[in-house]
């Protein structure tokens, strides 16, 4: 894989991860604060991670796809 599109992938994820761990600890934060740290992690992660594969990323994808048809005509 090319140095550039590790970039592009790697600042996709962050693109879809950061604003959902946000909203993630925001709503469930203080009803989890109180698990063991790996217990908090694996909640996080079970969660989290399908909606990475299946919803997230692939929304960005489409919205990207968008874009640039929008920018060519």
């Amino acid at each position: 894989m090319k140095t550039k599109t590790k970039i592009m992938m790697a600042l996709k994820i962050w693109v879809v991860i950061y604003p959902s761990i946000t909203i993630f600890l925001l709503m469930l934060g203080e009803q989890i604060s109180t698990f063991p740290l790996y217990i908090r992690t694996f909640i996080l992660t079970i969660t989290l991670v399908p909606w990475m594969v299946f919803a997230g990323l692939p929304l960005l994808d489409k919205g990207i796809q968008h874009l640039k048809g929008f920018s060519s005509k």
